[in-house]
């Protein structure tokens, strides 16, 4: 058995709820939202659970302004806010009645769709707190943390804690063809997109990892034309499903990519479509190189993102092929980030000719090394864990 791992975003939600009247927890399906706000929940008096996808529960919220008023000394969840959308309607004359900063706590699986049915109600009244799957500054704290484990499995809490990897690529294989082709079809019902073709737009996004989007090339493929293809690909962004990665924008005389790179956020989801299901399988893919970017990258953005910290990421490459995988800005600082999946890692020319063009001053290099180990290569280039990577910016 494993005990509850802590969350990162624990402490943001706490400190949240000392300043807006809600917060709405957002993240992908079975990412651990529901038991990290129940286990919130233990320590706070009144506090009452509603799980939407029950009837019953859902049934409660019919005349939303009496369940209100009921229960108005009470702190309420309200679980997948997505079924009930019409209840935003009349959350702003119940907060507005009766400000009690911390008072509801809401969770999604629907990003773009919550996002728009509150950002104008509730403006001023809520908070925003995103909930990955398990990160390594999370998965590590349990006894025995193995970053392979992690890597090939991804976080979702199903996956990496499965008693094998067989266990897990079956919870895997379930989970894409429940979330991700029925869910989301469900919740786009405008889509007009067939579980079949979501599925091969799926297994193309997966071997396009970490490459540059060519929407008019992967719409030619599926035979669907630019402006639905760009839509399918915002829900899924939407969804926590895919992550876009926009080019460095600065003013420079230089051509660069303009387009933005693609990624499947979660590596488990990834492996799992490309039929990866074992870690020596992975060390002899071709598309290992892409899947620690990927992975890594998503650790780092998520990681910061749910910490708060205020970054800008981007990547640089050139028509002429030299590049940054990511540039993280915060202020005027900026540090280039390269990811290797070796253990013995060197920066490409490329990455040292990018450096001096964006006179970027810091390097860094993250590999599948020891997760607390750090060591400069040139002055001011370091090669590190993604862990230790986090905890020497964080500082």
């Amino acid at each position: 058995m494993h005990g509850i791992i802590p969350r990162l975003a624990t402490k943001i939600i706490t400190n949240d709820r000392d300043i807006f009247p809600a917060i709405a927890i957002i993240g992908p399906r079975q990412s651990g939202k529901s038991t990290l706000v129940k286990n919130i929940g233990k320590n706070l008096k009144n506090f009452l659970y509603l799980d939407l996808e029950k009837n019953d529960d859902l049934q409660k919220l019919d005349t939303p302004e009496l369940f209100f008023e009921a229960n108005k000394d009470k702190i309420i969840c309200l679980d997948e806010i997505q079924n009930k959308p019409n209840i935003f309607s009349c959350l702003r004359s119940v907060i507005d009645e009766n400000r009690i900063n911390g008072r509801f706590l809401f969770l999604g699986s629907a990003s773009g769709s919550l996002l728009k049915q509150t950002s104008e109600t509730l403006a001023g009244r809520i908070s925003f707190v995103e909930l990955s799957p398990f990160l390594v500054e999370e998965a590590k704290l349990l006894k025995k943390f193995d970053l392979p484990t992690h890597w090939l499995r991804g976080g979702y809490p199903q996956s990496y804690l499965a008693k094998n990897n067989q266990a897990a690529f079956r919870w895997l294989n379930a989970f894409i063809q429940t979330y991700i082709e029925k869910d989301i079809l469900l919740l786009n019902n405008n889509l007009k997109l067939s579980s079949t073709r979501l599925k091969k737009l799926l297994s193309m996004c997966a071997h396009n990892q970490g490459q540059i989007l060519n929407i008019s090339k992967l719409g030619q493929s599926l035979d669907i034309n630019y402006k639905t293809l760009k839509n399918y690909l915002e829900i899924l962004e939407e969804s926590f499903v895919l992550r876009t990665l926009h080019p460095y924008s600065g003013n420079l005389k230089k051509r660069l990519i303009k387009s933005p790179k693609l990624y499947i956020r979660d590596s488990g989801i990834l492996h799992s479509i490309l039929k990866i299901n074992d870690f020596n399988d992975l060390l002899g893919n071709l598309i290992i190189g892409r899947s620690w970017e990927g992975f890594a990258l998503e650790n780092i953005i998520s990681t910061l993102d749910t910490l708060g910290q205020d970054c800008l990421y981007s990547f640089y490459r050139t028509s002429n092929g030299a590049e940054i995988d990511l540039i993280l800005e915060k202020g005027n600082k900026k540090i280039a980030i390269e990811f290797k999946s070796s253990m013995a890692p060197k920066p490409s020319v490329g990455f040292y000719k990018s450096m001096e063009d964006l006179r970027i001053k810091e390097g860094w290099i993250i590999a599948p090394i020891n997760i607390e180990e750090k060591y400069e290569i040139k002055k001011g280039i370091f090669v590190a864990s993604i862990s230790k990577f986090l905890q020497t910016i964080l500082k």
